[in-house]
Parts: structure tokens; C-alpha cells; sequence
């Protein structure tokens, strides 16, 4: 790698990367504060030093321009420290779901060739148990809460904290092609091996710019500036957290990083640091507004995006009598992630609290740079109507270009210059996208789709049902029919039956909100519905157990 020397009358040829995100936050707020649980306070000064010293550490032990990284952490100052100095010394960062089976995990680091493994003492015994099969990782960095080293079989380089103290406080960061890969993790299917996708420094500074936009300039009931306090509750091994780690360092905001997902320590940070502005994946927030311990703090200064599958209309009201600003956003890991918001228009503010939920649960509107349409089978384009039915395809500049290493693929992902994500959806006049179903789940019954999204959206909202999943089950008259899984409140196990639940969904149908033909006859009542390693509902588990 040669940087470019400047001669008199040339131009600075501004490259879009990562480090021009840390000028604004240093110059603003530099004393602002970062937190990670009740461990660690300190200041952007402080931050903007240790990424040097972590980019000076990585360089003494041999860490060079292209190689990869792999972290396993959970959210820590740790973590963002990672986010910035790696993929500016121009490295890559590879961040690492530890909820894969270790087979998927060892599949992973070696498919991405990492060469050096930044890992919490936490999950040593999981390294441990696939050591002798991985064939690039050099060296193992060692990270732990309270700087004693436990006892394992990996042969442990360096200690982080020991080798930041030990490492220079200054790192000529340098220039270079604003199209270098910066990141890299792998898509979390429950089938088949997972697949790599990865991200350019010039992607994720327009993702972070075009999502500040969005939160921060549209009027919006969760609106995202620098006097917010932030806590991510997506893992920061997911999708970068959704990009917002570098958002929220662009803005100077405080910072809260709360370590392994806990209720009581989550309720306490959000308390006591004041958070305002998360984002998180329905489960989460389920966990918490359930949680007996919700019901005696006070939460209406808390704004919560959630992602990562549709948010029920029940839920999310019982988010807002808690007094949570809560509302939707889309995203994939193929696309960075963020494609869509769910913000409310001007015209909207004087509806009712019931209507503008209907909105703000829906998947969103597009933010800049964001293009989407519709498509149908056959491959034509359909209308943006509210009715009409097909798969989502997107456009924006920060898509990943394929799978990594993985050409055929690849093929299926872009097609005529379009991502396919698989997202089934449809397009209102008002220009927001509603998802209906992923292609591979909606619910095919005499030759019409039935949205399992749709159904689980209204079996939310019965006042005994705390989550709800639907799939399609083999029927021999009409191909398939839906099925719903429900897991009721503990104070309504023995007062509410299945046919309570077809009744109640049948004045839907009565109203018109869904065909009369998508009424299940058929339900379940369960304990718990299985969730995938990023907490989504897994419908491939729930077949295996309810196609039997």
C-alpha cells in the first residue's frame, strides 16, 4: 500500500473512510462520555487515544494492511474501539456471531482467513473446542473485564488492556482506496453454511450519513441528535449493530455499552445513565417489557427502533404504556443494514395513538439514497398501490457486492442490477413498504397467499397472547393451511382456548383485515417459541416440530 504524494496545484482526493467520521466528535465533544456497564467511564479523548494504541498494538504484532480480524465480545467500549481502529489501518474487521454452532463458527473463521482472534475470556472453551482445525489464525488477543487471565489451552499472545498500555498513543492512520473492504460477518440462516458479506470503508460512512438523515433531520416521534444517550441492544456482532455505532460516534452522543444482555443490569444503565435513543430486535424488547421489574422505573424518555423481524401491533402498545417511543425499521445483513424507517408524515400527527401505531409498526419509508420496487413472478414491475404483491428489490450504495467468495450465489443475490432479498412486500401511495412475508414463509393455501406476518401481527393482539409465530402446515384439499403457535400470558393459561383465538381473529376477517380463508383452525399453545441466534422467530425449527 503507497499513499498518493501530493504535488503543488493537486487536489486532496477525498476518500470516504471511517477515520474522517472521528474529526467532528473530537472537535465537538471531546470530554462527552462512553460507558460499558459499571466497569468503564471515560471520555471521546480517551477513546479517540485507545484507538490509536489498539492500531499501534495490532501493528507490533504483526497485523498488516488487508489482514482479518476476528472478534468475539459481547457490546463493549472494547467493541467500538474495534469498529474504528481495525478497518482504519486498513484491516478487516470480521465480527463474530458466538450463538453459531461451533461447526458454523469454525466454518466461518476459516472461510473468512482470519488471521488474528480478539476474544472475551468468556468464550474461550469455545475457541478451545475447534483450535486444532482452524488453518490461518496467527495470533489470540485476550480480552477480560477484570484483567485476571483464566486458565485455557489456547496460547494467549497478549492481554487488550495490557497491550494498549504498553502500545503508542499515536498511529498515523493512513489514506488509501475509499472502496477497501473494512468489514466482514456472515449471514445467520438456519440452513446451509453461512454466507460472508462484506463492506467497504466508502459504504458504511454514506450508511452512517444517510441514516443520520433519517433519524436526524425528518421529524420523527424517535428522532436521533447529539443530545441523545445511546445503548445498542442489537449484539455488535450483528449487521454492525445496524451502523449505529458510528452514527452515534459521529454525533458525539453518550455512549452506554451494556456487555452480555441481562434485564435487571439493562433496566439499571437505561435508568441510571439516562439512555434515550436503542434499537433492538422484538425479543428484546419483549424480555423487557415483561420483564416485573418495568413496571417500577420510568421509561418515557426512551426511543427504540426495532428490526430484525416485524414488530407486532400488541407489543408494540404495550412498549407505549410504558411510555417507550417505539417504531419500525428494515434492514439486511446484505445491505449494511438499514433500508427503511417507519417516521410519521406531517399529516399524520393529529391521528388517534391507534392509528398512527398501524404506521409506525409497518416496515417504513425509504431513506436517502434508498431505491426500492416490486416485482412479480414473471419479473414484471407492479404498482406502489397497497395492494399489489411481490418481492422487494433494492438498490443503494451500500449493498454488499456479492457473497464472499461465493460467485453462484452471488447470482441469485443481484440479478439486472437489483438486489433480491427475498422479502415478500407491497408499496402504499403514501410510499411505505409493508413486508408481508419472506418468500420462503408465506403461507400458499388454494392457490392465494396468506401473510404469516399478518397473522401474527393480529394474534399479538388478544390481550392473553405474549408471542405469537405462524407457519403453513400440508393440507390435502388446499395445499397448505396457517397454523399458529401461541405463548400466552402466565395469568391467562388457564382462562383462554383455541377457539377464543380463531374467534377473535375471525372479526378480523369480519372487517376485512385479513380473508376469511387465512383463519387457522388450527393453533398451538407452547411455553416458548425458538428463536434463531439473532432472535428472530426460527420457522424452520417450529415446522420440524409441527410437521411431524
Amino acid at each position: 500500500m503507497t499513499e498518493k504524494i501530493y504535488q503543488p496545484g493537486d487536489a486532496y482526493e477525498y476518500p470516504l473512510l471511517i477515520k474522517k467520521l472521528l474529526a467532528t466528535p473530537i472537535i465537538y465533544e471531546p470530554d462527552q462520555e462512553i460507558v460499558y456497564r459499571d466497569k468503564v467511564r471515560h471520555t471521546y479523548r480517551t477513546f479517540y487515544e485507545r484507538i490509536n494504541r489498539l492500531a499501534s498494538g495490532l501493528q507490533t504484532l504483526g497485523v498488516r494492511h488487508g489482514d482479518t480480524i476476528c472478534i468475539f465480545d459481547y457490546d463493549s467500549h472494547r467493541y467500538l474501539e474495534s469498529y474504528f481502529a481495525i478497518p482504519m489501518m486498513g484491516a478487516v474487521m470480521h465480527t463474530m456471531n458466538w450463538r453459531l454452532s461451533p461447526d458454523q463458527i469454525l466454518y466461518t473463521m476459516n472461510h473468512a482467513e482470519d488471521d488474528i482472534v480478539m476474544i472475551n475470556a468468556e468464550f474461550l472453551p469455545l475457541l478451545e473446542s475447534i483450535w486444532d482445525k482452524l488453518t490461518t489464525v496467527k495470533k489470540v488477543i485476550l480480552m477480560t473485564d477484570d484483567d485476571t487471565k483464566p486458565e485455557t489451552k489456547l496460547p494467549i499472545d497478549i492481554e487488550y488492556e495490557e497491550m494498549l498500555q504498553d502500545a503508542s498513543p499515536l498511529y498515523d492512520f493512513p489514506d488509501f482506496n475509499e472502496n477497501t473492504r473494512a468489514t466482514i460477518f456472515y449471514t445467520t440462516g438456519t440452513t446451509g453454511l453461512p454466507k460472508g458479506v462484506f463492506f467497504s470503508h466508502r459504504q458504511l460512512v454514506l450508511h452512517t450519513i444517510c441514516t443520520a438523515m433519517m433519524l436526524g433531520c425528518y421529524d420523527s416521534i424517535g428522532r436521533f441528535r447529539s443530545d441523545d444517550v445511546y445503548m445498542p441492544l442489537t449484539p455488535m456482532f450483528h449487521a454492525h449493530a445496524w451502523g449505529i455505532p458510528y452514527l452515534a460516534t459521529l454525533l458525539a452522543v453518550k455512549q452506554v455499552y451494556p456487555g452480555k444482555y441481562e434485564p435487571p443490569v439493562l433496566l439499571k444503565l437505561i435508568i441510571g445513565e439516562r439512555v434515550t435513543f436503542s434499537h433492538c430486535v422484538p425479543t428484546i424488547i419483549h424480555m423487557l417489557v415483561t420483564s416485573p421489574a418495568v413496571q417500577q422505573v420510568d421509561l418515557s424518555r426512551w426511543k427504540v427502533i426495532i428490526g430484525g423481524a416485524a414488530l407486532p401491533k400488541g407489543l408494540a402498545k404495550a412498549a407505549m404504556e410504558l411510555g417507550i417511543e417505539i417504531y419500525s425499521g428494515f434492514g439486511m445483513s446484505e445491505t449494511c443494514p438499514v433500508m427503511t424507517i417507519a417516521n410519521l408524515k406531517s399529516h399524520m400527527r393529529e391521528w388517534d395513538s391507534d392509528h398512527k401505531v398501524d404506521t409506525l409498526i409497518r416496515t417504513g419509508l425509504p431513506i436517502p439514497l434508498v431505491e426500492l420496487k416490486l416485482e412479480d413472478p414473471k419479473g414484471g414491475i407492479l404498482p406502489h398501490d397497497g395492494e399489489s404483491t411481490g418481492e422487494l428489490l433494492m438498490r443503494s450504495p451500500w449493498l454488499t457486492q456479492g457473497y464472499y467468495k461465493d460467485p453462484e450465489k452471488t447470482k441469485d443475490l443481484w440479478r439486472d442490477g437489483w438486489l433480491h432479498g427475498g422479502d415478500v412486500a407491497y408499496i402504499n401511495g403514501d410510499g411505505y413498504v409493508q413486508l408481508t412475508d419472506r418468500l420462503k414463509d408465506v403461507i400458499k393455501t388454494g392457490g392465494e397467499w396468506i401473510s404469516s406476518l399478518d397473522l401474527e401481527n393480529l394474534s399479538s393482539q388478544h390481550e392473553a397472547v405474549s408471542e405469537a409465530a405462524a407457519i403453513g402446515v400440508p393440507d390435502e384439499k388446499w395445499g397448505e393451511r396457517p397454523l399458529i403457535i401461541a405463548v400466552l400470558k402466565p395469568e391467562f393459561k388457564d382462562k383462554v382456548s383455541k377457539d377464543d383465538l380463531r374467534q377473535f381473529l375471525m372479526k378480523f376477517a369480519d372487517d376485512g383485515k385479513i380473508p376469511k380463508y387465512g383463519v387457522p383452525e388450527r393453533f398451538e399453545f407452547v411455553e416458548s417459541i425458538p428463536k434463531t441466534s439473532v432472535g428472530k422467530i426460527n420457522k424452520i425449527e417450529l415446522r420440524n416440530l409441527f410437521l411431524k
